[in-house]
């Protein structure tokens, strides 16, 4: 309100309690804050005026702005996140997120004490319990596209020799990661953000060098791929089995480069 009082503002939670509970500490900024009165007086006068909602009451209310508190997480930081999410958990609860998800026109600003991660799902959670938690999983990651475990065995002995090294060096990695209808060969678990990835790492053989349309089918792959906000690192055979310690030390380099960027 202060430093943008040209954009619109809309605040929305996931329950009623402390939507009640934030409308009452917003009229002691008005109280206040004089320029806080002054922009609300000013948006009254518009379509567009600002507004403290639950979820349930978010239908057609678009604005430029639109903060988002996910209100649940831990009770006590030695407890799991209770998977209790009130109105997300009923039949209609994903249909209430998608309309909220899209309710801004400039931008959405989380406020979360959980992760992704803190969420559990299982076969008998509802849909709005799944939403919440990959729209999380989009924020933490930028990835539209959500990595799935596959279970499938690496494609050649070159990709276990260099899981294999990739472990020995302390990091963990998982073969065969399924995204956007392609498998990525190695996946580089990120060590901080349980259930993400830090780099996709190709092994690449010598056939890849001797077919050219192999090359432009997988060109067209890592494009799909960055574009959902994978890293991607490749390996070669020939160097590997010339000098592994070499080119183990130069993937090492990347991971920690990765991790510093973070």
């Amino acid at each position: 309100m202060r430093t943008s009082p040209e954009l619109s503002l809309g605040v929305v939670t996931l329950n009623q309690p402390q939507r009640d509970l934030l409308l009452e500490e917003t009229s002691l900024l008005v109280n206040n804050h004089p320029e806080v009165a002054d922009y609300i007086a000013k948006w009254e006068e518009t379509l567009s005026s600002f507004f403290i909602k639950n979820l349930e009451n978010v239908q057609g209310d678009e604005r430029d702005v639109i903060f988002i508190s996910t209100v649940y997480g831990r009770e006590r930081l030695d407890l799991p996140v209770a998977q209790r999410f009130g109105p997300i958990n009923s039949a209609n609860g994903h249909r209430r997120l998608n309309v909220l998800f899209t309710r801004a026109k400039e931008r959405i600003e989380v406020f979360s004490s959980m992760t992704a991660a803190d969420i559990r799902p299982t076969e008998a959670s509802s849909l709005g319990v799944k939403a919440l938690r990959n729209y999380l999983e989009y924020i933490q990651t930028q990835q539209l596209e959500t990595a799935r475990l596959t279970g499938r065995e690496p494609d050649s002995d070159f990709e276990v020799f260099v899981a294999k090294a990739i472990r020995a060096k302390g990091f963990e990695v998982v073969a065969q990661v399924g995204v956007a209808n392609y498998f990525i060969d190695l996946a580089m678990v990120d060590p901080n953000r349980a259930g993400t990835y830090l780099l996709g790492i190709e092994c690449d053989g010598a056939t890849y060098h001797s077919s050219k349309a192999a090359r432009d089918r997988d060109r067209y792959r890592q494009e799909v791929l960055e574009k959902l906000g994978w890293k991607l690192y490749r390996i070669w055979s020939t160097d590997w089995f010339k000098n592994p310690d070499a080119e183990i030390e130069k993937l090492v380099a990347a991971i920690k480069l990765i991790q510093i960027s973070k």
